[in-house]
């Protein structure tokens, strides 16, 4: 296993992190048996960093029992994730935290999230809440070693929660589909270049980027040598990347653990070729071949004077056709909906401020209507409406 160290606090993390988000269940229950199996030939392969999170049904709970099982709590460094979207005075931060510990049989966080923190006004609503004082309290207590947030949201609004904390570290989306999407490789660098150690998760997209690509693509990868599989080359793109510290991977299986610990043992940054790096563009033009909107993810049309998303809302809108709808929906909705301000396609007013900007030359008000025609359908609205009580709008 290669470890990448946090240059923030000193840890050796292990490039490859456990996502301990879908262990295999028995109807609702996990089979625990299988998940302790599987965790421990990571652990005892030197994978040491293990993300779960509050909303992650059973799954603190499993982690908490392995470490148990195990006896390796100063082996591994946990991750969870405060529900911040639940969080409405300030007695909920530590109602939820404590169970968070119960679950884990533990007494402390190495790596805390706050979960889904999209926008900086949701982390205005929290300090108003005092949630500034609480984590230096946890953290002088020891109960909190490292704080962070996990993010779904587009390059601008990575780069404004940034600077509104001095966090310890931070998870994003990242992969060879979003590299220019979600925080994308513009914010990544942002944050690293402040020492902010970064977490990736989604970097097969849930495996749509190993199950789910189009013939063209998956032919690029075949006439490669040496043979990889699709999963293989889609982690090693990550891994290549120096700001890059661990990559989360959600391993339910045997063979799955094996095979990402075998990758991680030596893939490392500048480790891919040029020839290597231009297939990967190839391999993006075919998947790309079905997308609507030529967004590039650029950002020059924003800000929007009406706040909408627009790299945001396009990037859900093409995966809405080159993905899974249901997919790209949950994506929409993260993107811009699971926020404090939100920014979908709706908002748009018209006023051609982003087009005048727009080096694709794209009709963005035109684009956008059709963005609400697809992704803002009656499901949409009863969700989005749901969500001002959830999120405390």
């Amino acid at each position: 296993m290669q470890y990448r160290k946090n240059q923030r606090n000193g840890d050796e993390l292990s490039v490859l992190g456990y996502g301990c988000m879908r262990f295999t269940k028995n109807g609702n229950v996990i089979d625990q048996d299988k998940a302790n199996k599987e965790m421990k030939i990571a652990l005892d392969a030197g994978v040491n960093y293990f993300d779960t999170a509050y909303t992650y049904p059973g799954c603190e709970e499993a982690l908490g029992k392995f470490i148990e099982c195990y006896d390796c709590r100063d082996k591994i460094k946990i991750a969870t994730k405060l529900p911040q979207y639940y969080i409405k005075k300030t007695e909920d931060f530590d109602r939820y935290f404590d169970e968070e510990l119960k679950r884990l049989k533990t007494d402390h966080i190495d790596y805390y999230l706050l979960h889904m923190l999209n926008d900086a006004a949701s982390f205005d609503r929290l300090k108003g809440l005092g949630i500034e004082s609480w984590i230096e309290d946890k953290k002088q207590a020891g109960q909190i070693i490292n704080i962070g947030f996990s993010f779904h949201g587009n390059t601008v609004r990575f780069k404004e929660l940034i600077d509104a904390y001095d966090w310890d570290f931070a998870q994003v989306q990242f992969n060879y589909v979003d590299e220019h999407s979600q925080a994308g490789i513009e914010g990544i660098k942002y944050a690293a270049a402040r020492d902010i150690p970064i977490i990736i998760m989604e970097p097969l997209r849930g495996g749509r980027l190993v199950n789910n690509l189009p013939a063209k693509a998956t032919q690029e990868f075949d006439a490669m040598t040496p043979k990889r599989s699709p999963a293989e080359w889609g982690l090693r793109w990550i891994w290549n990347h120096p700001e890059v510290t661990v990559v989360l991977s959600g391993m339910n299986d045997v063979a799955q653990v094996t095979e990402n610990v075998r990758i991680a043992s030596d893939a490392t940054v500048g480790s891919l070729s040029d020839d290597e790096l231009a297939m990967y563009g190839r391999v993006l033009k075919a998947i790309n071949e079905g997308i609507k909107v030529g967004c590039t993810g650029c950002g020059y049309c924003q800000p929007c004077p009406k706040g909408v998303d627009i790299p945001g809302c396009f990037s859900a809108y093409n995966h809405s056709y080159t993905d899974a709808y249901s997919v790209a929906f949950k994506e929409y909705l993260m993107c811009t909906t699971m926020r404090q301000d939100r920014t979908n396609a709706s908002k748009c007013v018209e006023c051609g401020a982003c087009e005048r900007r727009c080096p694709q030359s794209i009709e963005i008000r035109k684009e956008l209507k059709n963005v609400v025609k697809r992704m803002e359908n009656p499901v949409y609205k009863g969700v989005a409406w749901g969500m001002k009580f959830v999120m405390k709008y």
